[in-house]
């Protein structure tokens, strides 16, 4: 039994490659809540869309996010309207946000949504949104605190990031199953998503982080950076803004006290040399997923990764490299 925590358009690849070489029955998925808004008055679940959308051979390979050859109509309808249309939701798309809000107005949570959606659409693979309570990312800019979609999909993530946080993950609780997801888990793979907020808020829920510490299961993280750059999207902005050099030291030192092994791509053998230097267990292989045969030559990878040690063999978690410099 696997447990991916994801998120972001990173870890819908990689979800797809893992489903290519495991029995999806064998899955289950904790998925990032904290980028969730209310889109003309429906609820959107943009991360947990991706990954129910791609574990059903739904998911739009060119755009990387919503449903393969949607429309728009409505979309060009509410802008002739005069509403808001920065948010490109196509219109199959809307008919997934329309029965999950319809499912919570009667009082559903978002766990139970969630299943009605996946059941619906032939998902085999469990999957789980990281809480039942509202979790939201929020980016303090210069001109202001945004949400997690107004500062990537409004502004295309150009505002100067002085800080994240996650608005209401300290009174949240992890969704039911979350936790013995993790503690059944024989491993635990971090999907290479962005560090600070797609697997942040995550962490970021009381008892996950603290889980992921005590489970029996190995746990992995793929590195989303390669060299000093993040694959897409704003992650070495954001990881800078955290704190964290834009690197897969800065990588590590987000998951340092619950990983067990690190996996980079081939690219970055100078830095993963250095983490080994400092105890931790680095894997490097080809971590870039252009391809249908890429996405699961690295699930097929990492599996191994998680396999091949006994578990007992490790050191404390966490002990090994607290002590790094933080250098790219």
């Amino acid at each position: 039994m696997i447990c991916v925590l994801s998120g972001g358009t990173g870890g819908a690849k990689f979800v797809d490659g893992l489903r290519q070489v495991m029995p999806a029955e064998q899955i289950t998925l904790i998925v990032n809540t904290g980028d969730d808004l209310l889109w003309w008055g429906l609820y959107v679940s943009p991360d947990i869309d991706s990954i129910t959308y791609v574990l059903s051979g739904m998911l739009s390979r060119e755009r990387g996010w919503g449903v393969k050859g949607d429309t728009f109509l409505c979309l060009q309808a509410m802008g002739q309207l005069g509403e808001p249309t920065w948010f490109h939701t196509g219109d199959r798309d809307l008919a997934m946000h329309l029965l999950r809000s319809r499912l919570l107005a009667e009082g559903k949570t978002l766990s139970d949504a969630t299943a009605v959606i996946s059941e619906k659409l032939g998902v085999k693979a469990r999957v789980l949104p990281m809480s039942d309570s509202r979790v939201e990312t929020r980016i303090d800019t210069p001109i202001g605190e945004l949400s997690f979609e107004e500062y990537f999909v409004q502004r295309w993530y150009q505002d100067p990031v002085n800080s994240v946080r996650f608005a209401g993950a300290s009174d949240a609780e992890p969704a039911p199953g979350v936790i013995d997801a993790i503690e059944a888990a024989d491993a635990v793979i971090i999907a290479p998503s962005n560090p600070i907020t797609s697997i942040g808020p995550i962490l970021a829920v009381p008892g996950i982080r603290e889980t992921l510490l005590r489970c029996r299961g190995k746990v992995a993280a793929i590195s989303p950076i390669v060299g000093s750059a993040p694959v897409a999207g704003p992650a070495g902005i954001l990881m800078a803004a955290q704190g964290l050099p834009c690197s897969i030291v800065g990588v590590a030192h987000a998951y340092e006290d619950f990983i067990d092994i690190l996996v980079c791509d081939h690219r970055d053998t100078r830095a993963a040399e250095l983490l080994r230097a400092n105890g931790l267990t680095v894997h490097c292989t080809q971590t870039i997923m252009r391809t249908a045969e890429d996405k699961a030559a690295l699930a097929r990878d990492v599996l191994g990764y998680v396999s091949r040690s006994p578990h007992d063999e490790r050191p404390a978690r966490g002990s090994a490299f607290r002590r790094l410099d933080q250098q790219p």
